[in-house]
């Protein structure tokens, strides 16, 4: 038994319907990390079963996994979700300067001037654009402000992240939070 299974997993792909007669299936990519589909590298199907990518083709969005050589087989896999680790996650992607895991902006706490707005429920992707979606302050909602807003997670509204302290300072927020 691996120790996975008490580990939270990232859907970060799923399979699609198979290509062609050698086995081939479509890989529909849920992450902003496209390097880490590579041969040889293997997935969790669920918490205890992995699969192993054998061939990848990204500029076709193709995938062989398992060695897996007819459409018959590969069926099975039609719509499986692969996932990662946030442990694998971290080891295999790199991120620039500036740049968050969305796990990791989960659960920060948003302030302004000082001032706690609210928390960090998830980051949301509108079009080309991250958004931080806040679940505001109990505070706040009680002096009859809504209960939460979106802030664009880009200049000039990011001032600055501290993932370690779980604290994100922005800019502009408030004025947003006051026309939600």
């Amino acid at each position: 038994m691996s120790n996975q299974s008490n580990k939270p997993l990232l859907h970060i792909a799923t399979l699609g319907k198979t290509v062609g007669i050698k086995g081939d299936m479509k890989l529909h990519i849920k992450s902003d990390f496209p390097e880490q589909f590579i041969a040889g590298a293997s997935f969790l199907i669920n918490k205890k079963d992995t699969i192993t990518l054998n061939d990848v083709n990204l500029e076709r969005g193709l995938v062989k996994i398992n060695n897996i050589t007819n459409p018959e087989d590969a069926k099975r896999f039609t719509n499986v979700k692969l996932f990662t680790t946030y442990e694998e996650t971290r080891k295999n992607c790199h991120l620039d300067e500036g740049e968050y895991f969305f796990f990791d902006l989960e659960d920060c706490d948003v302030y302004e001037d000082g001032k706690l707005l609210g928390r960090v429920k998830e980051v949301e992707r509108i079009t080309v654009n991250n958004y931080l979606s806040i679940v505001t302050d109990a505070a706040l909602v009680k002096e009859g402000f809504s209960k939460s807003f979106l802030v664009p997670f880009i200049e000039p509204f990011k001032v600055a992240v501290d993932i370690e302290a779980k604290r994100i300072e922005l800019r502009g927020a408030m004025d947003i939070l006051e026309a939600s």
